[in-house]
């Protein structure tokens, strides 16, 4: 009735083991050891960090922070004032970059437009058989309703009105055409340099606002540091305190696990299982054993250890060992036993607690002992793909002959009557709904009789009405066909 799985509370490796399988232990007796260098060695680390967080303690309680808050914020306002100072220089000289570029890309603009008003009239067919490409690009600068300089036909009336003797200046088409081409050239520089000057000035604009933003923001903690480093004061010495306390807890849990790599038994027992030797590693803690329905004691195992059918059980999930076989060291006190079986769902619902039940013993066969169903319980669990539950009966008196783990079957009398007429079950017929037996007939054949069933046994079946006693019945006898051979 009394089994409990030791372990470690943490592995390790195994060091000293001096009891054995049937050791009889008492509480407190010394069941092994596992090596204690990292417990140890996490003690240590705890420790340290017990006093630096005693040292920070020491250290709020004996220093003047709002001192070094103060200077912290004066700090932090000069780099502030410097990082506004190099932002607004840097943006400034961007904005001028721009500007200039502007003004010269407006100069170069016009400069293109007068070559371009020359070369059309240099060379008069040039708009007819001349480059499509050189008349779009001039015409595009002309046109550009930013540059505030006069269009092309500006330029021309410029360069003819009121002034005849310009025209007759003019040089001839391929200079011109030279003159127009080295325009375009240094306008187009200028537009990608003025293009580059504002794409410039943007980016340092945004990279300067995130520094001066970042620098104010500092800036910002550190006046709220200041601030609050003479009014909180009392809280930091409580938050230590609290780190202290942790560290505290950390250092205590520490010296535990050193206390726990030797393993103690919690009860008195015999031992029933010890899985390791010296050397070998162990995991941490032990499996939990599933209690049987109404008990303290395990379920035992099913499967391999207790029927044939281990490659049904293993199908479903169940282990040829009980819950927790897998523990490190298995107690059991072997002073009253309780027997754990599974009742298939049709019969689990004739079982209840306070049944008599009979109960014998692979083991020891000329045994059997009487036992009392206790609990069954609520919930099943699958064993060979069919339903099972699991149902406790204790045995009334034991015997020497009886070991913990040993199968054993139950044949619970979920109902009984005295004194009642009774036919052999094998002489039963159920048919149509009907019972029946056959009786001798007047010529000697066989004649079904009805009659009423009331309680039915492993071996008769109750007579409510249709039968009287001492009736002759015939029991199914197999039928020899000629030959000696069994019909088919």
């Amino acid at each position: 009735m009394t089994s409990q799985n030791v372990g470690f509370t943490k592995g390790g490796k195994l060091v000293e083991v001096p009891v054995k399988v049937g050791d009889k232990v008492q509480p407190g007796q010394l069941l092994a050891k596992i090596d204690d260098f990292p417990a140890k060695q996490a003690l240590r680390q705890a420790q340290g960090s017990l006093d630096q967080a005693q040292a920070q303690l020491d250290k709020i309680v004996n220093g003047n922070q709002a001192d070094a808050a103060g200077r912290v914020e004066n700090q932090t306002k000069d780099i502030y004032d410097a990082v506004k100072r190099q932002a607004d220089a840097i943006n400034d000289g961007n904005d001028k970059a721009v500007f200039h570029a502007r003004k010269k890309l407006d100069a170069d603009k016009a400069a293109l437009q007068a070559a371009y008003a020359v070369y059309k009239q240099a060379c008069p067919m040039a708009k007819a058989g001349g480059s499509a490409e050189d008349d779009d690009s001039a015409s595009d600068a002309a046109g550009d309703p930013q540059s505030g300089q006069p269009g092309q036909s500006g330029l021309l009336s410029g360069l003819t009105g009121g002034q005849g003797s310009l025209m007759d200046q003019l040089p001839n088409c391929d200079t011109a055409r030279a003159n127009y081409i080295t325009a375009k050239n240094t306008y187009n520089s200028s537009k990608a340099s003025y293009d580059a000057a504002v794409a410039k000035r943007d980016s340092d604009k945004a990279t300067q606002k995130v520094s001066v933003e970042n620098a104010q923001l500092a800036l910002v903690r550190a006046r709220n540091d200041d601030e609050l480093a003479g009014t909180d004061r009392d809280a930091n010495i409580d938050a230590a305190e609290g780190a202290v306390e942790s560290a505290r807890a950390q250092v205590a849990n520490a010296q535990r696990d050193v206390e726990n790599t030797v393993l103690f038994a919690p009860v008195a027992g015999t031992i029933s299982a010890v899985t390791g030797v010296v050397g070998e590693y162990v995991g941490n803690g032990a499996p939990q054993s599933a209690l049987a329905p109404g008990s303290g004691a395990v379920i035992p195992g099913v499967g391999a250890a207790a029927t044939s059918d281990s490659a049904g059980n293993a199908g479903g999930g169940l282990s040829a060992t009980r819950p927790g076989g897998g523990a490190f060291i298995v107690l059991n006190d072997l002073n009253t036993f309780q027997v754990v079986v599974p009742f298939e769902e049709s019969d689990a619902a004739k079982v209840s607690p306070g049944q008599k039940v009979d109960v014998s013993f692979d083991a020891v066969p000329d045994l059997t002992r009487e036992g009392t169903v206790l609990s069954i319980a609520p919930g099943g669990i699958a064993i060979s793909g069919v339903t099972n539950y699991y149902a406790t009966v204790l045995l009334n008196e034991s015997d020497p002959r009886l070991k913990a783990g040993q199968t054993a079957e139950a044949g619970v009398r979920t109902s009984s009557k005295d004194n009642v007429l009774v036919v052999p079950n094998g002489a039963v017929i159920r048919q149509g709904g009907r019972t029946l037996v056959n009786v001798p007939g007047p010529d000697g054949q066989p004649q079904q009789v009805p009659f009423q069933p009331g309680v039915v046994g492993d071996d008769n079946t109750e007579v409510l009405s249709g039968l009287r006693e001492g009736q002759p019945i015939l029991l199914p006898q197999a039928q020899v066909a000629p030959g000696g051979q069994a019909p088919r």
